[in-house]
């Protein structure tokens, strides 16, 4: 708690407005849009191993944070003071952190991956930025930070085992996509019993419960893409690319917001949600992109990418 009260005395109002926007870095949005973006354009093999890393991590610190159930340090130390624009992001438990997650999730896993130094290290600054930014605005303790990047980094690895090369293996997409399932539904059981022993309140439970929904989604999609639809993710040109990117995007932010209205909010209802925003991302745009962007000569001969 020394450090994060070092900090609030170097405090300002740039560095406030500063990191503030360094921590958005870790939002889930940016990193569903990032994800999207590399798997429908770049490269599905990369996307694979991002979103492996990206949603059990998440689910893992998701878990660690209704189980351990650390309150933030503002909370159980009332003499520290966070970063007033910092609150309305900072929700559910202290431990572990999952902006950092996210951030590092997501930029590690890029910049592992990455072929040029300089995307590496501007993706392993962001992480760390990310990291810092959370201490800076007093919203996680130091220990919260260590151990979302722990295990973050700990399914990168695990994951680049899992691809280490391009060859399909359908037994091995099978287990993973398994294994991210039942991984799920663990962490739905283990919110499920703590809520109905009144051990936390519904708001904790609900990120759970997304977290949850968007990893099955995701599992499930993977699978379902890798064996069956293959698309690939090239177009005529840079353009088709663009509007590709673009009409994906429009088309989750119309299930995610859209859904809303229709459907309206509740634990099992945003967990359907996320859930179908993840089929779009991994069964149903793939679908439209081998449709309607693949060019004609790859719809002949597409080889398969992973």
């Amino acid at each position: 708690m020394e450090f994060l009260s070092l900090l609030e005395g170097i405090r300002s109002p740039f560095l406030d407005t500063l990191f503030s926007l360094i921590t958005r870095l870790g939002d889930e949005t940016l990193g569903v849009v990032i994800l999207c973006a590399v798997f429908w354009c770049i490269s599905k093999r990369i996307a694979y191993m991002i979103g492996v890393t990206y949603f059990l991590s998440g689910l893992t610190v998701q878990g660690m944070k209704i189980c351990f159930r650390v309150e933030r340090p503002w909370i159980a130390y009332p003499a520290l003071n966070p970063v007033e624009s910092a609150l309305d992001r900072a929700t559910g438990y202290s431990f572990p952190s999952g902006h950092t997650q996210s951030a590092a999730a997501l930029f590690g896993s890029l910049g592992v991956h990455a072929k040029y130094r300089t995307i590496k290290t501007v993706c392993f600054l962001i992480v760390v930025l990310v990291a810092f930014s959370r201490l800076y605005m007093g919203v996680h303790t130091l220990s919260d930070i260590i151990a979302a990047l722990a295990i973050s980094f700990l399914f990168i690895l695990l994951s680049a085992l899992v691809y280490r090369n391009d060859t399909y293996n359908k037994k091995r997409e099978l287990i993973i996509s398994l294994a991210m399932a039942l991984f799920a539904l663990a962490v739905i059981a283990i919110a499920a019993a703590l809520y109905l022993n009144k051990k936390i309140e519904e708001k904790y439970v609900s990120d759970c419960l997304k977290a949850a929904g968007a990893g099955v989604g995701f599992a499930a999609g993977m699978y379902i893409e890798r064996v069956y639809i293959k698309f690939s993710v090239k177009t005529k040109n840079v353009l088709w690319q663009a509007i590709k990117l673009i009409l994906g995007i429009a088309g989750l932010l119309v299930i995610e917001e859209g859904l809303k209205l229709v459907i309206g909010t509740g634990l099992i209802v945003d967990m359907v949600r996320y859930f179908l925003m993840l089929s779009w991302v991994t069964v149903l745009y793939p679908l439209i992109i081998k449709r309607f962007f693949e060019p004609k000569e790859k719809k002949s001969a597409n080889k398969e990418e992973i």
